[in-house]
Order: C-alpha cells, then sequence, then structure tokens
C-alpha cells in the first residue's frame, strides 16, 4: 500500500498531536518542563541514567550460574530435554499447576545475558571488567552451543495442552509470546562479539541457531499462525524475527532480504491489522488486561521499528494512505502513560496500579521523531522493580535500554 506525502503525514500528525495534547498532558501530568538544546533532550544519556542499576544488578549476577532447558523437565512433555515446553495457565488446577519453568529460566536467561552485556558497555571506557562479558557467554554456550543442555530452535511444544494426543506437537501460537526475551539475547550478542569471552567460531555458532530459529519463525504453520494474529501476539513474531534478522543480516542491513520482507510485512500488514486511525490498539483494550497489553504492544513494534529502521529507512514514519502508522500510536499512547488515571477504557483485571514503568516506547519514539517530550517523560518514570508480579514484568520485553541505544563495535560474525 502506498505511503502518504511527507507533506500530508506532517499535517495530520501535527493536528492528531494537537487534539490529544501530547506535550501538555505530559507536562501536567509530570511537571517536567522541556530541557534546555545544550542537555540533549533528545538523546538522554541512558549509560549515566542507568549506570548504578545496571552495575548493582550485574554484580548480583556475577555467582549466579546458567539454568538451559535441561535444567527442568515436565512429565507431560513428549519432547525431548532440549525442547521448549509450556502448557497454558488458564487449563491449570490447584492440584496440577501449569509446567512454566522452561519460560521463567528463559525470562531470567534474557534479562541476565543483557544486564552483563549492559555492564560490560558500560565499563568498557572506564574500567574494563572481563568479569561481565564471561559470565554471559556462559549463560549463552549453555543455552545454544553446548549439545547436551542447547535449546532446540523451535517452539513446537510451547503452550502444549497437558492432554494433547501422544506422538504429535500440538503447541500453540500463544507460546511465541513467551520467547520474546530472545529478541534482547539476540541484540546483547554483536556487543559481546567485540570481547573475547567467545571465539569466532562460537559467534558463527550462536548466529547460525538464530538463522534456524528464523527460519523456524517464517517457515512453520504454527509460528504463521501466531505472525498472523492482529494483536500483541504478531507482534511478538515481528520483534522476534526482526531481531534474528538483524543478528543474521549480511552485509548492510537495508540490503537483507529478510529485514525487507519484514519492512514490506509493516508497512503492508501490521499497521491496517493493528491500528485504528485514532492510534490505539482495538484487539488490545478489547482485553481483560487492555492498559498493560497495549503498552506491551507498543513496546514490541517499537522495538521491532527501530531494529529494522537503517540510515536511509525510517520504518518510524510508515503510514497508510488512508490511516495511521506508528507517529499516531505514540501520541495517543504518551498521555496515559504520563497519566494513567486518564485511560478512557476500563482498568485491568490485574495489576493496573503496578503501571506503566519506563516504557522504552517513549524512548526510541522520542529519539525516532526527534521530540523531546517523550524522552523526557520516558526518563521520569521508574523502571518496572525486580519485585513487581511476575505478569507485570514479563510485560516489559527489553531490560536495558543501554542496548537499543548504542551501536556495537562493528566485529563481523563470519
Amino acid at each position: 500500500m502506498p505511503l502518504i506525502l511527507p507533506s500530508r503525514r506532517t499535517f495530520c500528525t501535527r493536528a492528531i498531536l494537537a487534539l490529544l495534547g501530547a506535550p501538555t498532558v505530559l507536562r501536567a501530568a509530570t511537571g517536567i518542563q522541556t530541557a534546555q538544546p545544550h542537555l540533549n533532550p533528545i538523546h538522554p544519556n541512558v549509560a549515566s541514567i542507568d549506570h548504578d542499576r545496571i552495575l548493582a544488578a550485574a554484580n548480583a549476577l556475577l555467582d549466579t550460574p546458567p539454568t538451559p532447558l535441561t535444567t527442568f523437565h515436565s512429565p507431560h512433555s513428549p519432547a525431548t530435554p532440549n525442547d521448549f515446553y509450556s502448557e497454558p495457565d488458564d487449563l491449570a488446577a490447584p492440584s496440577s499447576p501449569a509446567f512454566t519453568a522452561h519460560r521463567d529460566a528463559l525470562f531470567t536467561l534474557s534479562r541476565t545475558v543483557a544486564t552483563l552485556t549492559a555492564a560490560s558497555v558500560l565499563t568498557q571506557t572506564t574500567q574494563p571488567d572481563p568479569r561481565y562479558a564471561t559470565h554471559a557467554a556462559d549463560h549463552l554456550r549453555a543455552w545454544f552451543l553446548t549439545p547436551a543442555t542447547r535449546m532446540n530452535p523451535n517452539l513446537q511444544y510451547g503452550q502444549r495442552t497437558p492432554k494433547a494426543s501422544p506422538g504429535h506437537f500440538n503447541g500453540n501460537f500463544k507460546g511465541l509470546v513467551e520467547t520474546i526475551p530472545l529478541a534482547e539475547v539476540a541484540q546483547s550478542i554483536p556487543f559481546l562479539a567485540s570481547s573475547s569471552a567467545l571465539t569466532p567460531d562460537e559467534l558463527s555458532t550462536l548466529r547460525a541457531w538464530f538463522a534456524d530459529y528464523l527460519k523456524w519463525l517464517t517457515e512453520d504453520p504454527l509460528a504463521t499462525l501466531a505472525r498472523d494474529q492482529k494483536d500483541h501476539h504478531g507482534s511478538s513474531w515481528l520483534l522476534q524475527s526482526a531481531a534474528c534478522a538483524h543478528l543474521t543480516a549480511t552485509g548492510l542491513t537495508s540490503d537483507d532480504s529478510n529485514l525487507n520482507l519484514l519492512r514490506h510485512r509493516f508497512r503492508t500488514v501490521t499497521l491496517r491489522a493493528q491500528l485504528h486511525a485514532t492510534g490505539k490498539f482495538p484487539n488490545e483494550v478489547a482485553t481483560p488486561n487492555p492498559y498493560r497489553n497495549s503498552l506491551f504492544n507498543l513496546d514490541l513494534l517499537s522495538a521491532a521499528c527501530d531494529l529494522l529502521s537503517t540510515r536511509f529507512e525510517s520504518v518510524w514514519d510508515y503510514e497508510l494512505q488512508d490511516g495511521p502508522g506508528m507517529r499516531t500510536a505514540i501520541a495517543f499512547h504518551a498521555p496515559f502513560i504520563a497519566n494513567r488515571s486518564s485511560w478512557p477504557y476500563p482498568a485491568d483485571a490485574a495489576h493496573f496500579t503496578d503501571l506503566p514503568g519506563r516504557r522504552i516506547s517513549l524512548l526510541l519514539a522520542g529519539r525516532a521523531y526527534s521530540y523531546p517530550q517523550y524522552t523526557e517523560e520516558w526518563q521520569s518514570l521508574p523502571p518496572i522493580p525486580d519485585t513487581a508480579p511476575a505478569e507485570i514484568r514479563r510485560s516489559d520485553p527489553l531490560s536495558q535500554p543501554l542496548l537499543w541505544v548504542t551501536h556495537p563495535k562493528p566485529v563481523p560474525l563470519t
């Protein structure tokens, strides 16, 4: 579908911002005034802002051993110990809780690798500490390299009903939400490539694992069913596919065929399937947790936009001939991130007051659109704490913004 002309896009965007009053609402809700130009509010110093948080968390992780999938096994699983397996929470009985150990272990892996990688990046220019990269590499080896413990690159048994017929995969497309943490693992690897923690052969094997997972994402019927959903399930597919394609691209990412296909899909399918003209996500506001799911989806799509954008083409600027784009989605949600009580839809069924947290969508959008009100609001919000309910922590898909606003050193992954 063709894009609208820049002049019309600019006009429509300004009109929407004016109607929603995003800058006014943000300042009124938080008391923030526009920062002075010399403070570079569009590109806040994430390393400085997150310095203490990153190092405190990373130091606590240095003695944490890897816990790959093979550490846990469900008696209901027909899969091998190396296959990801999980069960639906809503089918569990009090006497037989759903098996979620693989989901939780993958979440922990992502947080661990991303935090240790961020600490390595943070200390490189001051007092380099090889322990962070070395320990992150230990976790990657256990999960993706060591034959006895590596995860198989597919989700055939995700969200499987325990009583499904033997001999069948019977996974559910909803299982792809549980592997969103793989996106930040993929984002961490190029930063570790410039250290001596991983050998060239190990880096090549890691890259091959994510290439195999991308092949499963793009070809398997279960994965493509998730791709075609008109909500955060489809966005989870898009982000993971973009992260895998970005990691495994050869040469310029602007020329990579996988990334080009994802850009085309975002422009021609995702925007029309998910966005209302106002910028809301109709299929998220209809759920029992409309606020949480809307912000979750906004973060997923924002991260995907960032991965798919290049120096020559900004996916953030895609808009439909007769509809909105991400600029409209961010403008719609920003006031409600600043002021949760202004949310015009029902409150979430659970943990509504634990949100919004520091949404990475505001940081990435503020940088993409040169719009300081978004980055200022991002900085003013507290990160979601480790003590928050598990559902809330899992709805915060990216834990280390430093890895998303910093460019790793260009080290070839052959």
